[in-house]
């Protein structure tokens, strides 16, 4: 058997590849004691877009600079995305591999294809082993393969020296039972050393590998505390114990368990990997993780709105990730804005107050309904927001179609009619919505703009909250009340972008916005208290 350690390559998707060169020694003498046969160092890659450590390209020049102990062998791997394009394959090979294996500190080469790669990327196996390589080629994604594909992928891999063909289960989508069947079918023609790279989405990482194992498969991955690309993968710490039983061999954990104490641990509670049942649900339903790691990270998903991301990529597709269908929002709302219903008919000459989703309303709730019972504002609710009497609120705004597919249910259980660009949205937002009264007002995103037409709007982004003072504004309001915009707090990103949609309001709009509750947001404020008679 032979055990990769993969942290420093895989773990980089959570630190940009940054790990410092002290804490890389130390991570090397522990995987020595350990009992680590290779450790895979990072990838090696031409593309130089942004900063990113120097993980990210593993140069011979950043390995000379390590204390890197007798006998640990050392991987780098490549994306085959790389070899495949239009530069010629061998071109590019020179350009990452000057040195030959004996004049290069890189004893082992991986390359990780995607399946609709594999075929053009295995010439590369020729042209690394006559430099004296030891190279390995990982099928991604190959959960989702029939067995039909899979062996196909095995009679083509039988063709070259491959000295470990990996299979990973990128979804964290498997069990025992399927790697069991990929094993055999990988076997219909490919008879070399099987790998396997499973990530932990539904727990069974480790449970997984080791079923690998019974199975025939000799080449193990793992991470130090599972560090990886979402949850994370196979724990080394775990399966070393695995590995030294079955080797009968003695082994020094000590180093590993210091450096998870003092420097993976802490970074591990900084970025969140490890399984939780967002990525379970994200293996469950052959979702590529890293849309929950990005959800995870950007405060402004809320559980709500991850669980329907989450639903909306189970019925749409989500295996391969994108920032476009991530950020739908942004992306939908490109075009020309649309929309059939003027707010002028019902707003013009009236104020109107918008309940936010702060604590703030239901804190002050007694005060909000006498104020509306007083005063008889146009009442427009965030969302759901539903802490005051539904016959006080006339109108619901939502636009964000994240958010509404996560409301769709509540949103046709609540009695007022629902004010959307009802003309951009998807069809499956749509439907889910079913026989809900729509009131169709145009949206349109445009980097840092507000513009206001009878029937829609352009705005800076798809909150909702510009949303709702774009539809004041085109229905010719008198003023701009708010109630439940307390704020998210000085460190939360949240707090600074809200902030600056309510600075650029105010350059583009000559309506008042005046918060009647507790507000950390720079905007004038009155009490509700203090408008509890009729003038």
């Amino acid at each position: 058997m032979v055990v990769l350690d993969c942290t420093l390559r895989d773990g980089g998707y959570y630190n940009d590849w940054n790990f410092p060169l002290e804490v890389t020694n130390q991570y090397l003498n522990a995987m020595n004691t350990a009992g680590i046969d290779i450790v895979e160092l990072g990838l090696r890659s031409l593309i130089n877009t942004d900063f990113k450590g120097a993980n990210a390209y593993t140069t011979d020049s950043y390995l000379r600079t390590l204390t890197i102990p007798v006998g640990l062998k050392v991987a780098v791997m490549v994306n085959a995305a790389e070899l495949v394009g239009e530069i010629p394959q061998d071109e590019v090979l020179k350009k990452l591999f000057p040195r030959d294996s004996q004049e290069s500190l890189v004893d082992v080469v991986r390359i990780a294809c995607h399946t609709h790669e594999f075929s053009k990327a295995l010439p590369a196996c020729n042209w690394l082993k006559k430099r004296g390589f030891i190279v390995g080629f990982n099928l991604m994604q190959i959960a989702g393969r029939t067995q039909a594909e899979i062996e196909c992928l095995s009679h083509e891999a039988s063709h070259y020296s491959i000295d470990a063909l990996y299979f990973a289960d990128s979804m964290g989508s498997m069990n025992p039972a399927q790697t069991t069947q990929i094993i055999g079918w990988l076997r219909k023609h490919w008879q070399g050393a099987i790998g396997v790279h499973t990530h932990d989405n539904m727990g069974l990482a480790l449970s997984n590998t080791l079923q690998a194992i019974n199975d025939g498969a000799t080449w193990l991955d793992a991470t130090v505390t599972g560090m990886g690309r979402g949850p994370g993968n196979a724990r080394t710490e775990e399966l070393v114990i695995e590995i030294a039983e079955k080797r009968c061999q003695s082994i020094n954990l000590v180093p590993l368990m210091n450096i998870i104490r003092s420097y993976f641990q802490p970074l591990k509670n900084q970025c969140g990997w490890g399984t939780n049942p967002y990525y379970y649900l994200s293996g469950k339903y052959g979702i590529h993780p890293t849309y929950i790691q990005e959800m995870l990270s950007d405060s402004r998903f809320s559980e709500e709105d991850i669980l329907a991301a989450i639903s909306h990529l189970k019925s749409e597709g989500g295996a391969k990730f994108s920032f476009n269908a991530l950020d739908a929002a942004r992306h939908l709302y490109q075009e020309e804005p649309r929309g059939n219903w003027a707010p002028a008919a019902l707003m013009a000459g009236r104020e109107v107050l918008v309940l936010g989703a702060g604590s703030g309303v239901s804190a002050h709730k007694s005060a909000i309904e006498r104020f509306i019972g007083l005063y008889k504002p146009i009442v427009i609710a965030l969302n759901t927001q539903s802490a005051v009497m539904q016959g006080l609120i006339d109108f619901r705004v939502a636009c964000h179609p994240v958010r509404l597919l996560a409301d769709c249910v509540a949103h046709t259980a609540l009695p007022q009619p629902l004010i959307t660009p009802v003309s951009a949205l998807p069809a499956d937002v749509l439907a889910a919505l079913g026989d809900k009264a729509l009131l169709d007002f145009g949206l349109m995103v445009k980097t840092a703009t507000f513009r206001f037409s009878e029937t829609n709007a352009v705005l800076p982004n798809s909150l909702v909250i510009s949303y709702a003072l774009a539809l004041a504004t085109s229905g010719k309001a008198t003023r701009i009340l708010l109630a439940g915009f307390d704020g998210y707090g000085a460190d939360d990103p949240r707090t600074k972008e809200m902030q600056t949609v309510f600075e650029l309001y105010k350059d583009a709009s000559m309506l008042d916005v005046i918060s009647i509750t507790p507000t950390s947001y720079n905007v004038p404020t009155i009490s509700v208290y203090a408008m509890q008679e009729v003038e």
